[in-house]
């Protein structure tokens, strides 16, 4: 027999054969010939009566369970009818769901404010952990028992796997036949438009991928390996984190993935990959029997160092915590689990089974003579579960059993709320049942699931958002006891996206209750910033300590934020300090330096005019107007004693004065050594016939006046400026540094500008005139000295102009009152020098006749 016929024998004649081909096809992954049928007869087709737990009722439930691990060596010859064979390896917690099953049916027929008058029965089979049984299973069930095939299924509870969910979903969709799976949790389930009729009562992949998201992100972990199973369970829940976890800076240190075909060589390549890796918590989404392998193989390489998180598909295994392995290579394992319930008077009733009170029960019979070892015609009777210590009879913590529980309330709410009489003044559940339970139709059923609230016999709220509930889980964690063992411990819960942890009562892998570090890069200290490794993920990264005016003042700062202008960072970079007012004073070296310098030059300015006062009447005091070179020593005198204007915490009225007292003290200088030059060329020139009247045109009137003129443009000069726009005490905000330097900020450029301009032109000038009148025919020509104090006058401010723009802060300052300085002292000794050597040392030469010899 051909597939196409085989699959029609299972369908109602009324839905089309080619459909149902095609979507067994799609999600098998078959290439199936499809053929024109003509006719179609509708018989069932292998349905082992004896392999299932059946109980009739008005409405009846059917149930899909993984009873047994293994399945039949089957034909893979897919043209030809695979007939059903018996499945071996019987699994004692998807025992325990099938009683789960019938124990709330048993419950809510004896209710009386539930489906009150309405018997629930249920129809049980075996899926064998094999798709192709579970679609035969799920076909029989909606197919009936009687000869046409009439629908007597209005909802399955079942499909153990989010794979076996889908091929369900898909082959009942076309009949809108509700599917509750309790354990199917890929987020693919999620999407009503390719799974309208589907539901299920275990939360989505995608909350437990963004729970172990929030407690990496919570415990600061940023270094995480990963391994999980190369399917839709492990490669959408690491797509999950990675997406939760990309802002918080979490980074993978590898991803291993496991084929389950050559599990013993894949696990071996993982555990070497854990090993070499620097990450000490390990993210593991993959079935428990891979799990097992690993921890065998970690344990060979003697990897016992590393935090595991685990997902629920392996966080309560009890296989694993009674693994010896386990205890070496795991213990502290912070895991995500199916939440976690009690079902009263459930474990009474399993402790009550006995297969001599249901002698059809199959599986009841296999399992009794799995745990006492005999079979059923053997037993003495005096067999009992009340004293057993097994999982199957361990109700402590029911999790998927209370999932199932779950679906089965589901069910008969929805039932209930589809068979009530609409009356609205009763109160929810009191609804009398006016409905027939024989006209139930399944979209109908499935209609009021999508509108399911009521609250559980435990107290809480249920309802479907779409295909999910709401997410609950338990957090758990793997803790040694003395012993040696493991156990397992509630230590927290999930609540949709809320976490509640008890950090206190974790006990990680070290056995302490230290949270274990895993970084590829320690955190920079504050005062650092982190710098990415080139070629690394981002969580690589060096520490670059902040440069100058930055702080960090933070653990594992990206970047390092510059302090505002008026402060500055302190040695540590991690506080930005007021920055310290500096300026030249009169304390330190370089101003007690300035400071003996200028009143040195005043006492010797002082001297030489005392010298020139006692001897006013000697031809060498008297040449060339005394009463010049009187006022050119006290304006020398003046240009030393300005210089001290400058040193001193810079005012108002000190930036004011330093200035105007600068330009004036320099022009005057500088006026006198002008008028100098020129009555010595016009004394030299009226001595030529014709040119006797030129001296009455420089008469002393007249040098005084042009000294004064020349002297009152300098003043305008300055008046106007320090009106308009005078230098101001202001910070130098601009030169980093702790020290920041308090001066004399120039608000006018052009002001500044023009008096040192003037001196420059009036020294020019000067230079120009006095080097004409070098060469005069005197004996001693002060033309001569002229030109050489105005040469290093004008070399001493020409290179003022660089040195003053390029040295920072205070030191500008300096290198003015060194200019001043220079000047002042090339001037006086230059001019005045050659005069006082002669009065003092050289008397015989302070004569007239020797003056003017030629």
């Amino acid at each position: 027999m051909s597939w196409f016929s085989w699959l029609s024998t299972l369908w109602p004649s009324s839905v089309p054969s080619l459909l149902l081909v095609g979507l067994v096809g799609r999600q098998l992954g078959l290439r199936v010939g499809l053929q024109v049928v003509q006719t179609v007869t509708c018989s069932q087709w292998g349905t082992p009566s004896d392999q299932g737990l059946f109980q009739d009722g008005d409405i009846v439930i059917g149930g899909l369970f993984n009873i047994y691990n293994k399945p039949p060596a089957i034909n893979h010859d897919f043209t030809q009818l695979p007939h059903y064979k018996s499945c071996t390896g019987l699994e004692d917690l998807p025992l325990q769901y099938v009683y789960a099953m019938v124990f709330a049916l048993e419950e809510i027929n004896h209710s009386t404010m539930l489906l009150p008058g309405v018997k629930l029965g249920y129809h049980i089979y075996d899926s064998c952990a094999f798709p192709l049984w579970a679609v035969q299973a799920a076909l029989s069930l909606v197919g009936g028992n009687s000869s046409s095939c009439a629908q007597s299924i209005p909802l399955i509870i079942g499909g153990d796997s989010s794979i076996t969910a889908q091929i369900l979903s898909r082959i009942l969709g076309p009949l809108s036949v509700p599917l509750m799976s309790y354990t199917a949790s890929c987020p693919c389930l999620s999407d009503r438009s390719q799974f309208p009729n589907f539901f299920r009562t275990i939360p989505s992949d995608i909350y437990q991928a963004r729970a172990i998201a929030q407690l990496i992100i919570h415990f600061n972990w940023t270094w995480i390996g990963a391994v999980l199973e190369n399917s839709d369970y492990g490669l959408t829940a690491i797509k999950i984190f990675q997406e939760e976890t990309q802002e918080a800076g979490v980074c993978l240190a590898f991803v291993e993935t496991l084929n389950r075909e050559n599990i013993v060589s894949e696990v071996r390549r993982a555990a070497l990959t854990i090993q070499a890796s620097t990450a000490r918590v390990i993210l593991v989404f993959t079935w428990y029997t891979d799990v097992r392998e690993l921890f065998l193989q970690l344990d060979k390489i003697n990897v016992t160092d590393r935090q595991f998180l685990a997902s629920e598909a392996w966080s309560t295994s009890g296989d694993l915590l009674q693994n010896p392995v386990t205890s070496k290579v795991a213990n502290g394992v912070l895991g995500v689990a199916i939440r976690s319930s009690s079902i009263p008077g459930f474990e009474h009733f399993l402790r009550n089974l006995n297969p001599s009170h249901c002698p059809s029960d199959k599986f009841l019979r296999e399992f009794w003579q799995k745990v006492f070892g005999s079979s059923l015609p053997l037993c003495n009777g005096t067999e009992s579960l009340k004293g057993a210590q097994h999982p199957f009879t361990e109700t402590s913590e029911l999790r998927v059993t209370y999932n199932v529980y779950l679906a089965v309330y589901a069910a008969a709410h929805a039932l209930h709320n589809l068979l009530s009489c609409p009356n609205r003044d009763s109160p929810p559940g009191n609804n009398l049942i006016c409905s027939l339970p024989k006209h139930i139709k399944p979209i109908e059923l499935m209609q009021h699931l999508g509108n399911l609230n009521f609250t559980t016999p435990q107290g809480e709220g249920f309802y479907f958002q779409g295909a999910d509930i709401p997410a609950k889980y338990d957090l758990v964690n793997w803790q040694k006891t003395p012993e040696g063992s493991l156990k397992l411990v509630l230590v927290g819960h999930v609540d949709g996206f809320d976490i509640h942890l008890n950090e206190s009562a974790i006990q990680w892998s070290s056995g302490s209750n230290q949270v274990p570090v895993s970084v590829c890069s320690e955190s920079c200290p504050p005062g650092t910033r982190m710098a990415t490794m080139k070629g690394e993920p981002v969580c690589c990264f060096d520490c670059i300590t902040c440069s100058a005016g930055e702080i960090s003042n933070k653990t594992g700062s990206p970047h390092c934020e510059r302090c505002p202008s008026e402060f500055w960072s302190n040695a540590n970079r991690t506080a930005c300090i007021p920055r310290q007012l500096d300026f030249l004073s009169f304390n330190e070296t370089l101003g007690i330096t300035l400071t003996t310098a200028a009143v040195s030059g005043a006492m010797v300015t002082t001297a030489v005019f005392v010298v020139f006062l006692y001897y006013r009447q000697t031809p060498m005091v008297r040449a060339n107007n005394s009463e010049l070179s009187f006022l050119l020593l006290l304006s020398l005198k003046l240009c030393f004693l300005c210089s001290l204007v400058f040193i001193g915490r810079p005012s108002v009225w000190s930036c004011r004065f330093q200035q105007a007292a600068f330009g004036i003290s320099f022009v005057l200088c500088v006026s006198c050594l002008q008028v100098k030059t020129i009555v010595v060329l016009a004394a030299f020139r009226s001595a030529r016939p014709g040119a006797e009247g030129l001296m009455k045109w420089f008469g002393p009137g007249q040098q005084r006046g042009s000294v004064c003129l020349f002297t009152c443009i300098q003043v305008i000069i300055c008046i106007i400026w320090l009106s308009l726009s005078p230098p101001v005490p202001q910070p130098d905000l601009d030169i980093p540094g702790l020290k920041v330097t308090l001066k004399c900020a120039m608000a006018s450029v052009v002001g500044f500008s023009l008096v040192l301009g003037y001196i420059g032109l009036l020294a020019c000038t000067s230079l120009l005139l006095a080097f004409l009148a070098r060469k005069l025919p005197d004996n001693f020509n002060e033309a001569k000295l002229i030109t050489f104090s105005m040469l290093i006058f004008c070399a001493v401010w020409v290179a003022f102009v660089p040195a003053y723009v390029s040295s920072p802060g205070k030191y500008a300052v300096a290198v003015e009152i060194f200019a001043i300085l220079a000047s002042s002292y090339g001037l006086l000794f230059c001019i005045f020098a050659p005069k006082c050597f002669i009065i003092l040392l050289r008397p015989e030469k302070n004569t007239k006749k020797n003056l003017m010899a030629r």
